[in-house]
């Protein structure tokens, strides 16, 4: 569904957005989510395996808009880019920025462009520019009330400046536990405790052309 603020589709990484605080929060197992199927993986033990992983494919969905390839088709793409790897145990990396970057652009056609370094004037600067910015956040920003443990470790997509006036950003999470928390809109000061200074910037987000992986 698309957010009435942005018109972005706000979708989660998991399958089932109504058990994300359940697979988040309380430790549900993501192979009982029964929406599995829609993601694209191949077995539920996929699903559980990779899905928590996969802030970044949610995120390059919504960007692509509608048309968009189901979520482990993206993640497919992006291995084949090695924007993400396993090391010998199983270990799960990535997303790796500029390998994704460059999958983003020959793949799907959108211009991405890493920004290892990307202060917050930067950011906004970026939105006002037309374009959208898959910045790097602790995923604790969906309790924007609490203190920030730390920053970075999960994507989150920015689409434009809060419509609510003065400094502020509009972003949608894809591991948000509720509608408010999915499509959020925080002053830049409090965006600013949980973000890593990082991320990649895309073209307006639901500009892509949704081409297939």
């Amino acid at each position: 569904m698309s957010c009435p603020a942005c018109g972005v589709p706000a979708l989660t990484q998991f399958a089932s957005p109504g058990l994300v605080e359940a697979i988040v929060e309380r430790g549900l197992d993501p192979a009982e989510d029964p929406d599995w199927a829609v993601s694209g993986a191949v077995s539920p033990a996929e699903y559980a395996r990779w899905a928590g992983h996969l802030c970044g494919m949610a995120c390059l969905r919504m960007a692509l808009g509608a048309g968009a390839p189901p979520l482990f088709a993206l993640r497919d793409g992006a291995r084949a880019y090695d924007a993400y790897t396993e090391d010998a145990d199983g270990t799960i990396r990535g997303l790796v920025y500029d390998p994704f970057a460059r999958y983003a652009r020959e793949v799907h056609g959108l211009d991405a462009v890493v920004h290892r370094r990307l202060a917050s004037p930067e950011l906004l600067g970026l939105l006002d520019a037309g374009r959208s910015v898959m910045a790097s956040v602790h995923f604790a920003i969906r309790y924007p009330d609490r203190p920030a443990p730390a920053r970075g470790g999960h994507l989150v997509l920015v689409t434009g400046r809060s419509a609510a006036g003065g400094v502020g950003v509009h972003f949608h999470n894809p591991s948000g536990i509720s509608a408010p928390t999915r499509a959020a809109d925080l002053p830049l000061a409090v965006f600013e405790r949980f973000f890593a200074g990082r991320g990649v910037s895309l073209p307006k987000a639901g500009d892509g052309r949704g081409a297939g992986a």
